[in-house]
């Protein structure tokens, strides 16, 4: 069963029971770097943990999410990868790797303290976004044991056509190569950063300055470092516990704030994300749910209920079962 650990700090941004831990890494190029491990124990001593890994400009603050897990009887737990929410420090470039691989030291690190020192040997991982890429790179490589991955919309290939994401891939290979701070010009919204946030048009609290409304810059390097990954997973991965990846039924194109944007993905090609689920691994489960949004879990309350409740059948059926 689970051994407490007393002597993490309350975390500043959601207050009790949560804790955060800072870990530290050897310094970069930029400075110390660090990741942070968000807690949230179980009413009682238990064997069952769950680790949370965030999307691109994104942090943890779902506290329902943890909860579900909590009244499950899991111990939850949740990464602040290195240059994300509470791990980013005022010298360093938000978000920024040129190798999705620089993650795994922060993965290793949380998985180290919620198995060995925490004594947890039933581990379910789960991941959103792009987080959910690094997840599923990390999980293949097979480190650790895990009892299932839930995946939360993970970012499997880019949006466009054949043509258009091949020619933009060989051009962001070799500029992210020869220039990888070079920052990729795009089309800036706020759109789903408004739909969200219960200052604007949604109805979550969260910290604007760690996952803000008009997202951060994309530089060549770290989207070079995104490409390579997709290509891995587009390649077949082989992960060896059941797999679940949840999505919104659709993806829609938005020009402005309206009711498609809480019913649709915004942001990824959920058309990808079926595709590519499959070479995943050989155990792997797929939902579509209709009406939600890019982040299942933060959807409007009937949405996010059915998430839940696929959530749940497929712990029950897969991963919890006696």
């Amino acid at each position: 069963m689970s051994r407490r650990d007393e002597t993490a700090p309350v975390d500043e941004l959601l207050g009790p029971p949560y804790t955060a831990e800072t870990i530290a890494f050897a310094d970069d190029d930029q400075g110390p770097v660090v990741t942070t491990l968000v807690r949230r124990a179980a009413g009682s001593a238990t064997s069952k943990a769950v680790v949370y890994v965030h999307g691109f400009n994104d942090y943890f603050f779902n506290k329902e999410y943890a909860d579900w897990w909590v009244a499950r009887g899991y111990d939850f737990y949740a990464i602040d990868l290195r240059r994300y929410g509470r791990s980013l420090r005022e010298w360093q470039t938000p978000n920024f790797v040129t190798d999705i691989r620089e993650y795994f030291d922060d993965l290793d690190a949380a998985w180290a303290r919620i198995t060995e020192r925490d004594a947890h040997d039933h581990v379910v991982a789960t991941a959103h976004s792009t987080g959910g890429l690094t997840l599923a790179l990390w999980a293949d490589e097979g480190a650790p044991h895990l009892a299932g991955v839930a995946l939360n919309a993970p970012w499997l290939d880019m949006r466009g056509s054949l043509w258009l994401r091949t020619a933009a891939t060989v051009l962001v290979k070799q500029l992210g190569g020869r220039q990888p701070m070079r920052e990729i010009r795009r089309e800036i919204t706020t759109i789903y950063g408004e739909s969200l946030h219960r200052d604007h048009a949604g109805e979550w609290d969260y910290d604007l300055k760690l996952k803000t409304l008009e997202s951060w810059p994309v530089y060549a390097g770290w989207l070079r470092a995104i490409r390579n990954a997709h290509a891995e997973v587009h390649a077949g991965l082989d992960i060896d516990c059941p797999v679940l990846v949840q999505s919104s039924g659709a993806t829609v194109d938005v020009r402005a704030l309206g009711e498609e944007v809480h019913g649709n993905d915004i942001v990824v090609d959920v058309a990808q994300i079926r595709r590519w689920s499959t070479a995943l691994g050989r155990h792997v489960t797929y939902t579509g749910i209709d009406g939600a949004m890019h982040d299942v879990f933060l959807s409007r309350p009937p949405i996010r209920a059915r998430a839940y409740s696929e959530l749940g059948r497929w712990l029950d059926a897969y991963v919890d079962h006696p």
